[in-house]
Order: structure tokens, then C-alpha cells, then sequence
């Protein structure tokens, strides 16, 4: 079965060429601008069993960015700015909840900023002989004389650098592939876009990272190095690394299904959960609602700037933690978080965590960030808000704002429904008795978690 070719229209009226395999989570990898052709990639039987293996357990999606391939020719702008409307566009026509993205190369840094920009929407990040800087692929000697080459012998240029990708043992592939790169993009096309791209640096992001990030890189590559990849793992927070023998940044060169299956595994625990398309009111959630205490006097106290600052790492934090336990952030509503949880293990385990994190973090900290917690479970009913993305409603998710308002800093308050849900596992808690929450007639008997390390 060969992909669908589709096209999609960016805001700035540009089409983009997209390719679809496969069912299931979308896996979208992308190539640098110049080395993508989504038909003609299908015709070199390397790339092509690549492509079908990848297929195998998911929704393969491929597209050629803007300027070059089946794509829109006739374009100048190549900024930071259209390489993320180009995903963008592509992203929003696969109508699905959340994606993975897998750059190959020099597209990283755009997509890591993208991952920042929209953490709701990347399950996880597949960064393959990546970098933070794309200058650290351009401004390698080696790539320097390569380029050089195409303002005198494109046809020389493309040959050096497909064998310099694909491995020069790779004859045949090799030829094909450089063949596809004079098929995909000029040589005037290919050095604006080249020289675009290697001005995205997204190192300073690293730490805001969200998604759940492989890192796959190959030790004897010359560009990026090793070092590059290191640095990545890191500054991700809880990122993976996998180092491969080989020197070629080819995807389909080397020791392909020891990757594959690197891949297969880490993809394998969300999977199923993005096959849902979004939250569903038909299984029980466990609603986690997070709150800064005294955000207000905070602002007023330290300025909105300073203020600010102090929220994103409450962000940060938070949103480390909920990757690590398998929450689905909701919303945040500016100094505080919603979160499902399929299990109420889980949901529980990550509220301990936050406190904990917290904790450490206020032990050195200048300005201590407090933070109340609070849990409840049931079946709340699954909409899109107005801007299309999934929101839980309902009583269950009443019940778990109003209990996390009862908390103190540095508290974890649940409901009894997540009590009894968790019991026999390694949990402790303070009866706190009948409690009366606001808007509801019945009083709701209310837990303390006692996470602390004395406890």
C-alpha cells in the first residue's frame, strides 16, 4: 500500500505537500528542507522499508516543507516562524489530539520549539542526529565545502552530500537519493533555505521541554557530534538517550531496526491513549487540580514580570511530573493546573511528586513557590472548548477544584472515592472528617496525603 498524498494551505497561503501510512498515533518525521520529496522517497526500496516498518504500529505522516519537493516552489520565507506553520498546518489537518514528531537533522531545533509552544499537542519528541543549534550541522567544516560546491556543480554538490548522508558504502541508495534532491529543490531554493535554518538556535528552550523526548544519535557521526546529542539528553528534563554505532545521519543506513525497535518501545506506553482521540467521559478519570497559593499577592508583592517568572517554573515543575506519571494536562489556568488520570495510582503518585518537587525547589529558591492539591474521581463529561481542544466538565471535576481550595501550601487533599480507589497500595492518609464545599448542599469527607518523608 503506497501513502496518500494530500495537500494542506498554510495561513500565509503556502501548499504543503503531507503523506499519510498506516493507522493508529501519527508519527510525523521530517527531513531539512532540499532533502524531502514524499514521492520520490517511496521509489528507493531503502526508504521505502523504512517507511513501512515505521508504518507498522502507527499512522506514518510525512511532508515537504515549503520551497521545496511536491510542495509550494515559488517562496522566500524560510524563518523559524514558517517552518513551525508549515508543521503547524500539517498537524492540525490530521483532525487528532496529539502527535509525535520525529526530525531527522537540522529540522530539530524548529520542532523543539514547536513541542515548547504547543506541549498539548506533542506526545512525544523522536529527536534522530539532532542538535539545539542547526548551526552546529551548517557550520561544520565538513558541510561548509559541501554547500560550496552548489554555486559551482549542483549536480557534484547533490551527489557529496547524499553520500555523505546515506553512507558512502550505500552506492546505489546514494545515487538515488541525490538524484531526489536535484528533483526536490533548486540550488538558489536549497541555499535560502539552508541559510535560514542555520540561524535556529532553540538551546535556550531545552529546559521547557515537556514532551516525553528519545534522542537517537549515531557516535561516529561528524556532524552533529556526540556532544551535541549529550547536550540535548541533558537539558531535556527526563529525556533518553540512545547511542548507535555508525556514521551516517540516514535513517535507513546502518543498524535500522536496532532504532526501530528503540522507537517502537518508547512510543509503545502512549499509544494507545492517543488512539482515543482526546479525552473521553466513558472510563472514570482522576481530575488533579494544582494551585499557587497567594498568586494574587504574589503579583502585587514582586510585579507582574518577576511574578510571571515564578509561574513558569510552577509550569515547568508541574509539567515534569505530569509527563512522568502518564497525566493528560487539560488547561492551566495561569497559576494553577487540570490534569486527568486514567488511574488513580498514578494520579496520586504525581501529586506527591509536585509537593516533592516543590519542596526541593523552595530549599534553595529566593522566592518559595507554595502550591495546593486536590483530587477527585468519577466521570465527568468530555467537550471541546471553544478553541477546539479537549476540557473535562461535570460534578467530578467540580469536586476536585473546590477540595484542592480547601488545601493548604504544601498539601494533598482527595476526595474518599480516590481514596478507596487506591487502597492496599503504599498510601497514607488523615481522615480531615465532613467538609463543605462550595456550591454543593452534602458535605464530602476529605483526605489529607501524607507524602512528607517523615510521614
Amino acid at each position: 500500500m503506497e501513502p496518500r498524498i494530500q495537500y494542506a494551505k498554510t495561513e500565509d497561503g503556502v501548499s504543503i505537500a503531507y503523506s499519510t501510512l498506516g493507522e493508529g498515533l501519527p508519527l510525523v518525521l521530517m527531513f531539512p528542507a532540499g532533502f524531502s520529496h514524499i514521492q520520490l522517497e517511496w521509489e528507493i526500496p531503502t526508504m521505502r522499508r523504512m517507511y513501512e516498518r515505521l508504518a507498522q504500529n502507527r499512522m506514518l505522516v510525512r511532508y515537504d516543507s515549503r520551497g521545496c519537493g511536491l510542495s509550494d516552489r515559488d517562496v522566500t520565507d524560510y524563518s523559524l516562524e514558517a517552518h513551525l506553520l508549515d508543521l503547524e498546518t500539517v498537524v492540525t489537518c490530521l483532525g487528532r489530539e496529539r502527535v509525535a514528531l520525529f526530525p531527522s537533522g537540522a529540522p530539530g531545533p524548529a520542532v523543539i520549539a514547536y513541542a515548547v509552544r504547543h506541549p498539548e499537542r506533542v506526545s512525544h519528541l523522536v529527536l534522530w542526529c539532532a542538535s539545539a543549534r542547526a548551526s552546529d550541522i551548517f557550520a561544520a567544516p565538513q558541510v561548509k565545502g559541501m554547500l560550496s560546491l552548489a554555486d559551482s556543480d549542483w549536480d557534484l554538490a547533490t551527489e557529496t552530500v547524499a553520500h555523505s548522508v546515506v553512507g558512502w558504502s550505500e552506492g546505489e541508495s546514494s545515487r538515488q537519493y541525490a538524484a531526489l534532491i536535484r528533483e526536490s529543490v533548486t540550488p538558489e531554493a536549497a541555499r535560502a533555505a539552508w541559510a535560514a535554518t542555520s540561524e535556529i538556535d532553540a538551546t535556550a528552550l531545552l529546559p521547557e521541554v515537556a514532551s516525553p523526548t528519545l534522542i537517537i544519535h549515531r557516535r561516529q557521526l561528524p556532524f552533529p557530534t556526540v556532544d551535541a546529542a549529550r547536550q540535548l539528553a541533558s537539558k531535556i528534563p527526563g529525556a533518553r538517550l540512545v547511542l548507535q554505532d555508525g556514521d551516517s545521519m540516514g535513517i535507513a543506513a546502518g543498524d535500522w531496526e536496532a532504532a526501530a525497535q528503540a522507537i517502537d518501545e518508547f512510543l509503545g506506553e502512549g499509544e494507545a491513549d492517543a488512539e482515543s482521540e482526546g479525552l473521553s467521559a466513558d472510563i472514570v478519570h482522576t481530575i488533579l487540580f494544582t494551585d499557587v497559593e497567594g498568586s494574587t499577592a504574589l503579583t502585587e508583592r514582586l510585579g507582574d514580570a518577576r511574578a510571571r517568572e515564578l509561574l513558569r517554573e510552577h509550569e515547568s515543575i508541574t509539567r515534569e511530573a505530569l509527563k512522568s506519571h502518564g497525566g493528560s494536562e487539560v488547561k492551566t489556568m495561569g497559576d494553577g493546573f487540570m490534569a486527568s488520570f486514567s488511574s488513580a495510582t498514578k494520579a496520586l503518585a504525581c501529586a506527591i511528586s509536585i509537593q516533592r518537587a516543590f519542596e526541593e525547589h523552595n530549599e534553595s529558591a529566593e522566592e518559595p513557590i507554595r502550591v495546593r492539591v486536590g483530587l477527585n474521581a468519577g466521570e465527568p463529561i468530555a467537550e471541546d472548548d471553544p478553541g477546539g481542544r479537549g476540557d473535562l466538565f461535570g460534578t467530578a471535576v467540580n469536586v476536585a477544584a473546590r477540595i484542592a481550595a480547601k488545601a493548604n501550601a504544601g498539601e494533598i487533599l482527595v476526595s474518599n472515592v480516590v481514596r478507596e480507589l487506591v487502597a492496599g497500595k503504599d498510601f497514607l492518609f488523615a481522615d480531615r472528617g465532613e467538609t463543605e464545599l462550595r456550591g454543593f448542599e452534602d458535605p464530602v469527607r476529605v483526605y489529607e496525603v501524607r507524602w512528607e518523608e517523615g510521614d
